[in-house]
């Protein structure tokens, strides 16, 4: 067991936290210190706006500052939504007064944006590296005054995974000055899926941490070289042990301002996306031991509880969600983000959200970009709004739970009025499954409600005069692609129609019920 003298700190002023810091949807972390100030970066894949930028003191209690990207793509490249495309793993870097996000898209290569202030505004992205299925990129500035880039493949683009090149660029990171070279071959470590390096450097020697065996049930690996090019060694430094914390993997590791080290990193919690955790981590026979070590091994497993880092005194009381709900008094809150790179479709003011619907639905919420969400939390969640919809007959609008599998409940628009709908559909099933809950009058506004369990069961409702009612319909929610599921707003017109605009009232987010 860790204790306060293996860190060198005082009990005293040193207050716990608990794993997952944010019992949420934010895969693929890495994060840096500045100062006393420390900046994570994660995943976002298709949601636009990408590239989320969060803020911490402590390393336990984070804000979201911004998201570096407005739009995932140029163009129309991301005006529908691209479910497993988009800004995978990136890395932020801080270097001569500049921060650099570096990150990938595995259908067009490595781009980097840059800001002087990690609150932006941050660069147009500029193509650093083009090439299908490159992925997971990290820069180094190296003692040897040369700049260093670490990524992996990935072998639905590239025909090729397991393995893990570097590449020498300039140090504005704007063009390679060499060729890359294969510096590791996971089977040459009995390693299966190498992926998300991070490139460090640390007495001499070059480290990458990179996990493997998989997003649900991998290990945290490191390997180290005297030259950045290899050859290197390999070790396993963290791994889920006795513990209930699969997968534990891929991150981030960074010493704290007190000299203490640390890791950040994610576990696969499926419907509910890639949860924070923060590991200790020490040092021993000139290795990293991530988390509790394991008797008799190298390795460690995953903390439940420790002490916040810092010895800042009493840290704040744990907040494990970033969600919440928005007045719409001027402008939208920046949890939402979108499923697709936005039209526009969305004004927020004086209270109300006018959503407008395009003529795109075909049936499929999954097909539609004008779908706006945030994160689905582990802990249950109520969402609770009203909705009026002005649209052509077969027009739609609601809210819902969106993963591989749907469900939604909302107002249909019909030649006399609407319907009060609430529908689900199954990622196998050819068409969504409805019950109708109400029929009203046009214009009529309507209280509705989707509540969901810690175990994922989605219940969604409607206000009618004698209370809150619930459909008949069974829904469990599913993950997305390479995403946890999200809770959405969403408006749509039939295709080749005229569009609809619907009116939701101040959303209300009621976490942890």
């Amino acid at each position: 067991m860790l204790t306060d003298e293996t860190y060198g700190v005082d009990a005293a002023v040193v207050h716990p936290y608990s794993n997952p810091l944010l019992d949420e949807d934010w895969p693929d972390p890495d994060a840096i210190r500045v100062g006393d100030d420390y900046y994570l970066v994660t995943s976002s894949f298709n949601r636009s706006p990408g590239l989320p930028v969060l803020h911490s003191r402590d390393l336990v209690t984070w804000t979201l500052l911004t998201h570096a990207l407005d739009r995932v793509g140029p163009d129309s490249y991301n005006s529908l939504p691209r479910h497993g495309g988009g800004v995978w793993a990136p890395s932020i870097r801080h270097h001569d007064g500049q921060f650099h996000i570096v990150f990938p898209d595995p259908d067009r290569g490595i781009f980097v944006t840059s800001a002087s202030d990690p609150a932006g505004p941050w660069s147009t992205p500029r193509l650093l590296l083009a090439g299908l299925g490159l992925i997971d990129p990290c820069p180094l500035w190296g003692a040897d005054g040369r700049t260093w880039l670490v990524h992996g493949w990935a072998r639905s683009r590239a025909g090729v995974k397991n393995q893990l090149s570097v590449i020498p660029v300039d140090d504005a990171l704007t063009a390679p000055t060499g060729p890359g070279a294969e510096v590791v071959d996971g089977a040459d470590f009995g390693r299966e899926t190498l992926e998300g390096p991070k490139f460090y450097e640390r007495d001499g020697w070059y480290w990458i941490f990179a996990p493997a065996g998989g997003v649900a049930t991998g290990f945290q690996g490191v390997l180290r070289s005297r030259s950045p090019l290899g050859p290197y060694e390999a070790r396993t430094v963290l791994a889920q042990g006795s513990t209930d914390v699969n997968g534990p993997h891929q991150g981030a590791w960074v010493a704290a301002s007190d000299g203490t080290e640390w890791f950040l990193h994610f576990q696969d919690r499926g419907v509910f996306g890639r949860v924070l955790h923060l590991q200790p981590l020490i040092w021993r026979d000139g290795w990293p031991v991530i988390g509790t070590p394991v008797d008799g091994e190298d390795w460690g497993e995953p903390v439940a509880q420790y002490r916040g880092p810092d010895g800042r005194g009493e840290l704040p009381i744990q907040r494990r969600s970033l969600i919440t709900g928005d007045s719409f008094s001027a402008g939208l809150n920046p949890a939402w983000r979108w499923q697709a790179d936005p039209g526009d479709w969305a004004l927020a003011s004086d209270g109300e959200l006018k959503l407008t619907g395009p003529a795109l639905d075909g049936g499929n919420l999954r097909t539609l970009p004008s779908v706006l969400g945030q994160v689905l939390p582990g802990t249950g969640v109520r969402l609770e709004t009203s909705l009026s919809l002005d649209g052509p007959p077969g027009s739609r609008a609601g809210v819902g739970v969106l993963g591989y599998d749907y469900g939604w409940v909302g107002l249909v628009a019909t030649r006399g009025g609407a319907e009060v709908v609430a529908a689900v559909r199954a990622s196998d099933s050819g068409a969504e499954t409805r019950e109708v809950l109400a029929v009203v009058a046009p214009g009529s506004q309507v209280e509705i409600a989707v509540e969901v369990t810690s175990e994922a069961g989605v219940a969604l409702q409607v206000r009618i005069e004698d209370g809150w009612h619930a459909s008949n319909l069974t829904f469990v929610a599913r993950e997305g692609q390479w995403i946890g599921a999200d809770l959405v707003l969403f408006a749509a017109a039939p295709l080749g129609g005229i569009k609809s605009v619907a009116t939701f009232a101040a959303v209300e987010i009621e976490v942890g019920r």
